[in-house]
């Protein structure tokens, strides 16, 4: 399946700004079953591409001199193939051990400790981690604006709400808990008729069952197995290390954020 997909983020500011950097994941990962057919990130300023720790695809934006909005497209097409129950054939490049360690967004806490133990076991094969996903599903209701991206795991429980990330960070805090190696990823999703917004996170998690050893790729907000909708943008430990855009900027008063995301099924011959 070919996937359309715009994503058009705009700062605005009450007063000029100086100076402004940005590291920006916005680009597709190159995966056996994601092909980037055509990209383009435009913005003012300068780009500089690099690849991260992780191996995503990055640019640093810098914009010198005065100005009072920063408008960033990302816009191409990717093909994607549906995976096999969400099991990734991407070669690892480091031990999967790397995402054991919690983060300050997934560290676990009582509570979150013993809903892992109640949802999920050492050495759990697929099937218990969809039993997961959809105990968090289940706990902590799909709510915008419930929580911030600084909300933490542990928060996110407490409050029984929130949203794709505060699901996947619930979900890698619990796989923590046990020793299970999980990562967070962001992307972009078509939506279909679901309710749920096209910008989109979710987890992959390091399984040993029979006939596989490796990623699997698990959609907690819909506690079911990414499939052809899902396109990777980056993975990371959190939220923190996989954000789509993350900054600083020196001046500009107030800020304003404003962000659309289009996602639709193409076709060749629409192309």
């Amino acid at each position: 399946m070919r996937h359309f997909i715009r994503h058009e983020t705009v700062y605005r500011y009450t007063a000029p700004l100086n100076y402004t950097i940005q590291q920006l994941r916005l680009s597709p990962r190159s995966e056996p079953h994601q092909r980037t057919v055509s990209w383009n990130i435009s913005s003012s300023g300068r780009q500089h591409a690099f690849v991260d720790a992780f191996g995503n695809l990055c640019h640093m934006l810098t914009i010198c001199g005065q100005h009072d909005e920063v408008r960033i497209v990302a816009s191409g097409v990717v093909e994607i193939t549906a995976l096999d129950r969400g099991r990734l054939t991407t070669p690892n490049e480091f031990s999967p051990l790397v995402f054991t360690m919690p983060t300050r967004l997934t560290e676990s806490d009582e509570s979150i400790a013993e809903f892992a133990h109640a949802h999920l076991s050492a050495g759990a094969d697929s099937s218990r981690l969809l039993g997961l996903a959809e105990a968090i599903q289940g706990t902590v209701a799909y709510q915008t604006g419930a929580t911030v991206v600084t909300s933490t795991a542990a928060e996110a429980l407490r409050l029984a709400r929130g949203v794709c990330q505060d699901h996947a960070h619930l979900f890698l805090a619990c796989c923590h808990v046990l020793g299970i190696p999980a990562r967070y990823v962001s992307g972009y999703i078509d939506p279909g008729d679901t309710a749920h917004a096209e910008s989109h996170a979710w987890v992959d998690i390091w399984v040993e069952e029979s006939g596989f050893s490796g990623w699997v790729s698990v959609d907690v907000t819909h506690a079911r197995f990414t499939d052809a909708s899902h396109c990777r943008l980056a993975i990371g430990r959190d939220y923190d290390s996989a954000a789509p855009i993350r900054g600083v900027r020196r001046g500009g008063g107030n800020e304003t954020l404003s962000v659309r995301v289009d996602v639709s099924p193409t076709t060749p011959a629409s192309l």
